[in-house]
């Protein structure tokens, strides 16, 4: 793991109040952000991002089995068109971001407005950045042991886990 310096607290604080804002202020469901978060979170292999969830979210719908889900979204049977549509974006955003094109975002189109394919981008774009940066300098020692970094073997936040931290 990577550590780096101590963080600076006035930078720390408007990254939170970015965060929040992008939780709370969007029209998107916390379920759909959810989604994307946790799928954008297995790309990144942000391990501390893996082993969240987000009560908010938690009561948006998101169970354990939708997440298992995330494993193989466009088979998933409890995933809308338009929760495929988004995942989609979400794992070309986190691995391919150039084959976003404008064909693709005419298919958004059908299922978001507007509004909401910004906002799908942003918490993309959110995600990706800070999980990418959480998963190089987070310590994951106090992760369940599903979730800490002892082996190089990638993880992923769908499966039998017996304990996530749930974040208020």
């Amino acid at each position: 793991m990577a550590r780096f310096g101590d963080p600076n607290p006035t930078i720390s604080f408007r990254q939170r109040e970015f965060m929040d804002s992008v939780f709370h202020d969007c029209v998107l469901s916390r379920r759909l952000q959810e989604l994307i978060r946790l799928r954008i979170a297995f790309h990144n292999q942000c391990r501390n991002c893996m082993a969240m969830r987000y009560k908010d979210a938690v009561e948006d719908g998101v169970t354990e089995d939708l997440v298992c889900s995330l494993e193989h979204p466009e088979e998933a049977k409890d995933l809308s068109d338009a929760d495929r549509a988004a995942l989609r974006f979400a794992d070309l955003f986190a691995t391919n971001h150039l084959a976003i094109d404008a064909p693709f975002i005419e298919g958004l189109r059908r299922h978001f407005t507007e509004r909401q394919i910004y906002e799908i981008s942003i918490s993309c774009a959110t995600f990706v950045g800070f999980g990418r940066l959480a998963a190089i300098s987070m310590d994951t020692d106090s992760l369940p042991e599903e979730f800490r970094r002892e082996s190089e073997e990638p993880v992923a936040p769908w499966g039998a886990h017996e304990t996530l931290l749930v974040v208020p």
